[in-house]
């Protein structure tokens, strides 16, 4: 069990989307993910552009867009999923 399992919310923390959260859908290597959420549109990021959350949901592996959001709905994470945070710049 890692930080990084398929489900995990996680924080976007760098680029156009940071603030916004997403969940894992698939691990690509040892350096991306592929992330997709209400606010975030499925892509491909780096390890370090994220900061994992302690929220797990229920997917698949490579779950559609569709499946992500049932889940989200199922789990009753979309209030967070919705939400934007702000992201200090260092």
């Amino acid at each position: 069990m890692s930080i990084y399992d398929i489900g995990r919310i996680v924080v976007k923390t760098r680029g156009r989307e940071a603030g916004k959260y997403a969940v894992i859908v698939d691990i690509i290597d040892k350096n991306y993910l592929l992330v997709d959420g209400l606010k975030v549109r499925r892509r491909r990021v780096n390890y370090n552009h994220i900061e994992p959350t302690p929220d797990l949901i229920s997917i698949e592996k490579g779950a559609d867009h569709t499946e992500v959001e049932a889940a989200i709905k199922k789990a009753k994470k979309t209030k967070i999923m919705n939400q934007t945070i702000s992201i200090p710049i260092k």
